[in-house]
């Protein structure tokens, strides 16, 4: 089972996909970036996962379409609508489906499954929960906003003081998140990142504590790697809240949420005394580096 957010998150879950049999891939997916726009319910993580899965995704962003077209927008524009969230129109197809599946009365998890089966997506993507949360970003500049107008809007320039997640203590384990916690033989979090993409999925209650309660591998991946990361504000962010952007500071950060943690081999001066950690190349710059991190992690985790 994995724990995803993000673009990190999706090439390593697309990398496992690569090598697991659908049934031995569970996804649990961050909602509390989803929002609604123009009526439509949009959910950016649980569509890249989603796209990426099916070979759809947009190499060049990681998000989106491929070759998607944005006529919708420029209409949009006529009116005199500021478009600052890119929708594609194909992408649009997705938002108007979910929006009307939802309206109807199914769930998130229903939806989201509905959509995955349509694209081919065999392993199981999993809402981290069916009712909404939504992550609020406090920041100096503009005061509290939401995830979308801090990531997207200002490109996640504002500094950021805080961060809630909120309609998280209304949310509830679905039953088939609560199945998949019960089977899993493995938990990898991926190398998503821990505040903005893990954190929301772990406020969920009950999650972390069913979590820690397996006495399995529980495996995060580094989204920094020195004291870098490969796309996104993780480290800026872990500057801004008062951490070291380092490997070492984000295992410190998941604590007893994890037993294993893999680095990258250009941390390799970094140690983890308390856990059982391992070097290899996080950098997935190719579809190839994927497969192979997603081997190389699952061959170390066998040694446990």
């Amino acid at each position: 089972m994995a724990l995803v957010g993000g673009v990190g998150g999706a090439k390593l879950a697309h990398g496992l996909a690569q090598i697991l049999a659908p049934e031995q891939l569970t996804i649990i997916v961050n909602t509390a970036d989803d929002f609604d726009l123009y009526g439509l319910r949009i959910c950016p993580d649980s569509d890249t996962i989603m796209y990426t899965l099916a070979g759809l995704v947009d190499k060049s962003n990681g998000w989106g379409i491929g070759g998607d077209t944005t006529h919708m927008l420029g209409a949009l524009r006529r009116y005199g609508q500021d478009t600052w969230f890119r929708l594609g129109d194909q992408d649009m197809a997705t938002h108007v489906l979910r929006t009307s599946w939802l309206r109807a009365g199914c769930t998130q998890t229903q939806v989201t499954a509905r959509l995955a089966a349509a694209l081919g997506v065999r392993p199981q993507i999993l809402p981290m929960s069916d009712e909404p949360v939504a992550t609020l970003i406090d920041t100096v500049e503009y005061g509290e906003l939401a995830f979308q107008h801090y990531f997207v809007r200002y490109r996640w320039q504002p500094t950021v003081k805080g961060l809630r997640y909120v309609g998280a203590e209304q949310a509830r384990l679905t039953p088939q998140v609560t199945a998949a916690l019960a089977k899993a033989d493995v938990i990898l979090i991926a190398p998503s990142n821990p505040w903005l993409s893990v954190a929301p999925i772990l406020a969920v209650p009950g999650m972390r504590a069913a979590l820690v309660a397996r006495p399995i591998p529980r495996v995060a991946v580094t989204p920094i790697i020195a004291g870098q990361a490969v796309k996104g504000p993780a480290a800026k962010l872990m500057v801004e809240l008062g951490y070291l952007p380092s490997a070492a500071a984000v295992a410190a950060y998941y604590g007893d949420l994890i037993n294993g943690f893999v680095y990258d081999k250009r941390d390799s001066g970094l140690s983890f005394p308390a856990l059982r950690a391992v070097a290899l190349d996080t950098w997935m710059q190719s579809e190839g580096d994927r497969v192979i991190l997603a081997r190389e992690i699952l061959t170390w985790i066998e040694g446990f």
